[in-house]
């Protein structure tokens, strides 16, 4: 099963950042760059474990992701694929805040492991590693600079 991994680390505190990227909802204002419209389905809360976000990237592909776990202590989520323009299978990704002892800054991290056919695997890993998760962080920082 491959797994596309990528961390930054970012000069604020975790609680800043977390506070930003718990909303499960707030893709459009953090991570602009592939969000253009983003709602939670059925009316449930944007940190309801189970609740479902439905999203359009700026080319009108549409994705749902269902939110499989959150835990403000560790500063961290998963969630899954339920519908995606993407050909893998069983995607589940998790983001994480953790705090770094020396100074106010934080390690930002986030993962998947999926499957895919074997000759695409490479290919996948770079499109969530830099593509997505790369440039989540970009746009990340971005936010919370206030640009």
């Amino acid at each position: 099963m491959p797994k596309a991994y990528a961390s930054t680390v970012i000069d604020l505190p975790a609680d800043r950042i977390w506070a930003v990227v718990r909303d499960f909802n707030a893709l459009p204002a953090w991570a602009g760059h592939m969000v253009a419209r983003s709602e939670i389905e059925d009316g449930k809360a944007a940190d309801q474990v189970g609740c479902v976000r439905s999203f359009y990237t700026h080319d009108g592909a549409h994705i749902r992701e269902r939110l499989l776990a959150l835990s403000d202590v560790e500063r961290s989520y998963s969630y899954n694929f339920e519908t995606t323009p993407f050909d893998v299978q069983n995607y589940q990704a998790t983001l994480r805040v953790t705090p770094v002892t020396d100074g106010a800054r934080s390690l930002v991290e986030w993962w998947t492991t999926f499957d895919c056919a074997p000759d695409a695997s490479a290919q996948w890993v770079d499109t969530f590693a830099n593509g997505v998760f790369g440039g989540g962080f970009a746009n990340l920082r971005k936010h919370l600079a206030g640009g």
